[in-house]
C-alpha cells in the first residue's frame, strides 16, 4: 500500500509539471490580467472590434466592482417628497425624465417606496386638474423598496436585478443610512462602456487642467478637494461632491451645455445623463 500511495503521488507530481510546461508553452493565461492581454493582441489582429472587448474588459470588471463604485451619490439623487402633489410630481418627472424615483420622508432618510412615472398616467383621464391632485393618493402607488449595501458585488447586483425583475436599489452603509442609489443602467453602463473625448480625466484624478484656461472636473469631486484646488469656499454642511452643490444651484438636472457662474468661476456641464452630472468644466472669471 505504501508503494501505491508514493506511486500515485510521484504519478500526480509529474502530471502536474507536465500541466505547468503546456501552459508555458501554449501560452494560456493563469489570471484575468494575462486574459485581457490575449483578448487585447485578439483585438489588435483584427479578430475581435473594438466594442466587442471593451464589453468583454466591462464584464470581467464588473464582478470585481462593489456598488459604492458607481452608485449615484444621495446628494445628486432626485427624489419625490411624500407631501408633494400631484401636479408638483408630475413637474418634477417632466424636468428630470426618470422612470422611477424614490418617495422620501421629511428626514430624507427612509425612503417610503418607489413610483413608477408611468403608474401616474391613469390620472389623466381627469381633465380637470384640479381632480388631478383631489383624486391622488401617492401611498397607492409606491412599489416596495430594495436596499443594497454598499459593498455588494456588481454581477451579483446584476443578478439580482435580474431574478427580481427590479431596476432601482437604495444604497445603504454599514450603519444604515441612505447613502445613495443604484439602477440596473449603471450596472450595465459598466459592461457597455462610456464614450470618451477629450475632456476625460484620468481615474487617478478628478481635475484636469486643460489648454486656454479651462479645466475638466469630475462631478464626484469631494468639496473640500475641490475647494483646495480652485481656493473656493464651497460649503459640505449640504452636499459631499461639487455635483451636488452644482445641482441645488441650478434647481433641476441641467443638460450638457448649460451654465452657471459660482464663487466666480463658470461652470459649464459636459456630460449628463438623465440621472446625475458627470464631467464639468469649470474656468476662472
Amino acid at each position: 500500500p505504501t508503494h501505491m500511495i508514493d506511486d500515485d503521488e510521484s504519478s500526480n507530481k509529474t502530471r502536474s509539471w507536465l500541466e505547468r510546461i503546456s501552459y508555458a508553452l501554449l501560452g494560456e493565461p493563469r489570471d484575468q490580467e494575462q486574459l485581457i492581454e490575449l483578448l487585447r493582441d485578439a483585438q489588435q489582429r483584427s479578430l475581435l472590434n473594438a466594442d466587442a472587448l471593451t464589453m468583454i474588459e466591462g464584464v470581467l470588471q464588473v464582478s470585481e466592482m462593489r456598488v459604492s463604485e458607481i452608485m449615484i451619490p444621495r446628494a445628486q439623487m432626485i427624489a419625490i417628497d411624500k407631501e408633494q402633489t400631484f401636479s408638483e410630481i408630475i413637474k418634477v418627472i417632466i424636468e428630470s425624465a426618470h422612470s422611477r424615483y424614490p418617495v422620501l420622508c421629511d428626514n430624507r432618510n427612509e425612503v417610503l417606496g418607489i413610483l413608477l412615472a408611468k403608474d401616474l398616467l391613469a390620472f389623466q383621464q381627469f381633465e380637470d386638474k384640479e381632480n388631478w391632485d383631489q383624486k391622488f393618493n401617492l401611498k397607492d402607488l409606491l412599489r416596495p423598496v430594495v436596499y443594497v449595501p454598499e459593498s455588494k458585488r456588481l454581477d451579483i447586483l446584476l443578478k439580482d436585478f435580474r431574478k427580481n425583475r427590479n431596476h432601482l436599489a437604495m444604497v445603504v452603509n454599514e450603519y444604515g443610512n441612505i447613502t445613495g442609489l443604484v439602477t440596473i443602467e449603471d450596472v450595465l453602463e459598466q459592461i457597455v462602456g462610456d464614450i470618451e473625448d477629450e475632456h476625460d480625466v484620468n481615474e487617478e484624478s478628478n481635475i484636469r487642467k486643460h489648454l486656454k484656461g479651462h479645466y475638466a472636473v469630475k462631478a464626484t469631486t469631494p468639496i473640500d478637494e475641490f475647494n483646495d484646488y480652485f481656493k473656493t469656499t464651497f460649503s459640505d454642511d449640504e452636499f459631499d461632491t461639487i455635483g451636488g452643490c452644482l445641482l441645488k444651484a441650478f434647481g433641476h438636472l441641467p443638460k450638457r451645455g448649460e451654465e452657471i457662474i459660482l464663487n466666480e468661476l463658470n461652470f459649464k456641464i459636459l456630460r449628463a445623463n438623465n440621472r446625475r452630472i458627470q464631467l464639468l468644466s469649470v474656468t476662472k472669471r
